[in-house]
Formats: C-alpha cells, structure tokens, sequence
C-alpha cells in the first residue's frame, strides 16, 4: 500500500464515525485514526454549505479537545434540493419521502471540511459541491430500496458507492465528494497546511 509520508509526533486524525469515509482514507492510503466526534448533525439550518463547513468545524474542534497535538480532518455532508437540505433519514417513512424528491431531479451534495493543526488552529475549511441527477423512480424502487436498509446513516438517503447507484442517471464534479469526502481538495488541503510532506510516496518496489 502506498503511504503518504506524515509527522510521526503528530498524527493525522478523521474525526467521523462514517464507513464511507474511513474506507475511501483506506483506499487511498491516508493514514488517519478515526475519532468519532459525538456532534448532533440534526436541526441546524443556513446556507447549505456554510452549514457544512460549519458542522465540519464542530467536530474537527470536539476531536481536538480528546486529541491535542495533532491533525484534525472533521467532515459533514448534506444533500441540497434548491435550498432545501436533507440529512440522514430518521425512519422509513422519511427515507422514502427524501427519494421521492430526489426523483427525476437534479439536486447537490456538499461536502464541507476543515482541517485543525496541532496547536487546534484552522489550517483549512471550505466547502465542495457536486451536483448530481436521478432518474424518474418508480414507487417500488423506493419502496424497494429503503427496504434493503442502505439509505439509513446517509445523507439524502442513499449511497451512489452501493445499491443506490441504480437511481444516479448523472454527476457532475467529484465522485468520491458524494460517497462523503473530496479526495483531490483534502489530500490537496493537507498538502498546503503541511499535515501531508508528500503523497504518494514511492512503493518499496518503485
């Protein structure tokens, strides 16, 4: 696996619980610790992706008081239709309304992020977006897929990375953005702070 070269006193760490989060920092090698941050997503309101940052900044900041002296990467994203956001699904019923509005729509996902250094001041925070666009679902695709359980803990109520990817007639902007962290600005973020030396490093073999 390639490794990006870190400071060893000072370790990166991913403040979210999220799957998709931890599993996309596997794939590509960042070296985060995953430090969940406790922080209640539900209820806020404002710009979508001022919110986002917002939230992003709570949990990079919740994380650094349980880890100082190191990096903090807090994330959050939001579906956005026109101005309307939309969170994770609290049950079914909910699951199945937010598809339906998604239905034969376009609509934005945004992802906002910070990025703390050791001494917990802001290295970086902002915001991505991509906008992406559903095919016309029938009632029991819906009812279909909130029943295989996967819109639960998403965003929007769906995962593009899983079954959900049924529903996704296009995107424009950053895949990895929608699955629920923009890759090329974060690696690119870290890069700039200084959290990252250098990514990738060559593979023992190169």
């Amino acid at each position: 696996m390639i490794h990006p070269e870190i400071h060893e006193n000072r370790p990166l760490i991913l403040a979210s619980a999220s799957p998709r989060r931890k599993a996309l920092r596997r794939q590509i090698g960042l070296p985060f610790r995953a430090l969940p941050s406790g922080v209640d997503e539900q209820g806020s309101s404002g710009d979508p992706d001022d919110l986002a940052v917002r939230l992003s900044l709570r949990k990079a900041r919740e994380v650094c008081l349980k880890a100082p002296a190191s990096w903090i990467l807090g994330a959050d994203t939001l579906v956005v239709v026109g101005r309307r956001v939309l969170g994770k699904p609290l049950d079914a019923e909910e699951a199945r309304a937010m598809l339906r509005l998604l239905s034969g729509t376009e609509h934005r996902v945004v992802t906002g992020f910070c990025i703390l250094d050791p001494e917990g001041n802001q290295a970086a925070c902002r915001a991505v977006s991509t906008r992406v666009r559903f095919r016309v679902l029938e009632t029991a695709e819906i009812k279909g897929y909130v029943a295989s359980g996967e819109p639960f803990g998403k965003a929007g109520a769906y995962a593009i990375q899983g079954i959900g990817a049924f529903m996704v007639e296009s995107i424009s902007g950053s895949y990895t953005n929608v699955v629920g962290l923009p890759v090329c600005a974060v690696v690119s973020s870290l890069l700039a702070a200084g959290a990252l030396q250098t990514f990738p490093l060559p593979t023992a073999s190169g």
